[in-house]
């Protein structure tokens, strides 16, 4: 029987984009062990998928946890961060590795001046390609996402709504507040705000200006809670962030906003073989975007044209 070590430490929407290995190398090799090694905070994102065999949580040093998987004798190492710190756990392993690629070159390239020299394929089939060694293939079902058995929600919600997850990691991936409340002002039907504690002060904001169209849920559900909420909608409005990618592993309709990232990273919602309604909102032909692969506190040109210029017909 043999034993993987699949890596990847963060964040929400990246491991959840590695779902389709796991799936995938389990289910072609369904004697294998699956190991995940992920850091504490994301664990709960992986403890409920069957095809993971343990979840081992990076809760020490990384050479003493590097030592403490040597001892557990895994046969081979997926990498799907790649970066320094995978470096030193396969350098600390010595086992066959088979990292994913992660074009920084080609990402910064398309920053820095405009040209796309990124491959026309989306970030699941590159991590995908970690596997043609042992022959396994995409079986096209998309992500996964799942949920704990006995989660519930203590908030009533109408039958037919839009969940809008309004957080972002970094400002520039986020629509201003007035921006949220014009989008949602074109929306029909009730919205419900979902993000972290960070993002109450601006869901509450967007309900001075939208009323009780909305209802602002951010702060006041577990991610999975939240997760929830979106796999219950009847659609998803979504920037480029984490519950963009569980919308798409529900199958959900979504509307994703880019700011200063663009989808030609690879990063845009993947549902694999099915065909689901998707739109992504983009304010093209902006020389200064993309500005970054990841995002920033605060617009370089000041003037955040990437969200501000953005059109909300026909939702």
């Amino acid at each position: 029987m043999k034993k993987f070590l699949i890596i990847r430490f963060s964040s929400i929407g990246d491991i959840v984009l590695t779902t389709p290995v796991i799936r995938c190398l389990k289910k072609q090799y369904p004697n294998a062990e699956i190991h995940f090694l992920t850091k504490p905070s994301y664990a709960f994102l992986l403890r409920n998928n069957p095809y993971i065999s343990v979840v081992h949580e990076l809760d020490k040093p990384l050479f003493d946890k590097a030592i403490e998987l040597k001892s557990m004798s895994f046969d081979y190492v997926i990498d799907l961060h790649n970066n320094m710190r995978t470096a030193i756990v396969k350098a600390i392993l010595q086992i066959p590795a088979f990292s994913f690629d992660k074009l920084n070159t080609e990402k910064a390239i398309l920053v820095k001046t405009g040209i796309n020299a990124l491959p026309p394929i989306h970030i699941v089939d590159r991590c995908m390609q970690t596997l043609e060694h042992f022959g396994v293939k995409n079986d096209g079902e998309g992500l996964d996402y799942f949920l704990p058995s006995a989660i519930s929600l203590q908030v009533v919600l109408s039958e037919n709504y839009t969940a809008f997850a309004i957080g972002a990691q970094h400002y520039t991936k986020r629509l201003p507040v007035h921006k949220i409340a014009e989008f949602i002002k074109s929306v029909e039907g009730s919205v419900v705000l979902l993000g972290g504690k960070e993002d109450e002060e601006n869901g509450n904001a967007v309900l001075n200006v939208v009323g009780d169209k909305a209802i602002n849920l951010c702060g006041k559900l577990s991610f999975d809670e939240s997760a929830l909420v979106v796999k219950n909608a009847t659609k998803i409005i979504s920037h480029d962030t984490g519950l963009m990618h569980v919308a798409a592993a529900f199958k959900k309709q979504i509307i994703s906003v880019w700011g200063n990232t663009v989808p030609e990273f690879g990063m845009y919602p993947y549902y694999g073989k099915y065909e689901v309604e998707n739109r992504m909102l983009e304010v093209k032909d902006l020389a200064c975007r993309p500005c970054s692969k990841i995002g920033f506190n605060g617009c370089p040109k000041k003037h955040f044209a990437c969200m501000e210029q953005q059109e909300f017909l026909d939702i």
